[in-house]
């Protein structure tokens, strides 16, 4: 397990290779999903993602940043996800994401 503040590090920093800034990172209990973001800029993971590995925070984080710039699952929004995890070697976790075997959580 990580801590809260190491978390919203690996947000900025990832936020920083992203070209975005997030106006607000949050960490609560969420039942339903792993993290969101709303169109003021505020981001919102669920506490258990302190919990996974690297890899999967990653993911999320990415996912989630990239709402930033756009808000849908459109095109240009999978093909920066999957340019982004290319570059850091992480396709392999798409596959873990896109199954629902995560306490009942979708995916994002």
């Amino acid at each position: 397990m990580i801590s809260s503040k190491t978390f919203k590090e690996e947000v900025l920093s990832l936020a920083k290779t992203v070209h975005v800034m997030p106006r607000e990172i949050h960490i609560q209990a969420m039942k339903r999903k792993w993290a969101s973001c709303s169109s003021k800029g505020r981001l919102t993971f669920d506490k258990k993602i302190l919990d996974e590995c690297e890899k999967m925070r990653l993911k999320v984080i990415l996912h989630e940043l990239l709402h930033l710039k756009y808000p849908n699952h459109g095109r240009m929004f999978n093909l920066l996800l999957d340019t982004y995890l290319e570059k850091y070697g992480e396709r392999k976790i798409e596959k873990r994401l896109k199954s629902n075997d995560h306490q009942g959580k979708e995916m994002i």
